[in-house]
């Protein structure tokens, strides 16, 4: 079942409709719910390997679903530290807790300065309002 729009006001948006959940020097990236809402049930995640960086705009993964096949863009730098394998075996996770279990990769910040150029909660609504 897919979970209910919401944009949690702890985290932080890029307008790529990606997120990160910033703790200390580490962050968990995901697709926002309106990502997953507009791909739909999603069937496949490819990740990044661990150990690999992620460069802020940049792709860093697929996500597939039966509609389309999407880059999932890093909205900061830095070095995967784990992939979350819930989502690889189960992509489905996306859809039911997109801010939950259903984050994708957790990062070390290689310029944790990135972060002051996200989106908060009510900016990234108005992003979406606007569209």
């Amino acid at each position: 079942m897919a979970a209910a729009e919401s944009y949690p006001e702890e985290l932080r948006y890029h307008e790529e409709h990606d997120w990160a959940r910033i703790e200390g020097d580490e962050a968990l990236l995901g697709i926002t719910w309106f990502a997953a809402d507009s791909l739909g049930e999603l069937v496949h995640f490819e990740p990044p390997e661990a150990g690999s960086s992620v460069t802020k705009d940049q792709s860093y993964g697929e996500v597939e679903s039966v509609k389309a096949v999407s880059d999932v863009i890093a909205p900061l730098s830095g070095e995967v530290l784990e992939v979350n394998r819930q989502v690889v075996d189960a992509p489905e996770t996306v859809n039911e807790e997109p801010y939950g279990n259903g984050w994708l990769v957790r990062i070390r910040l290689t310029d944790p300065g990135e972060a002051d150029a996200l989106l908060d909660a009510g900016a990234y609504r108005q992003l979406l309002a606007s569209q």
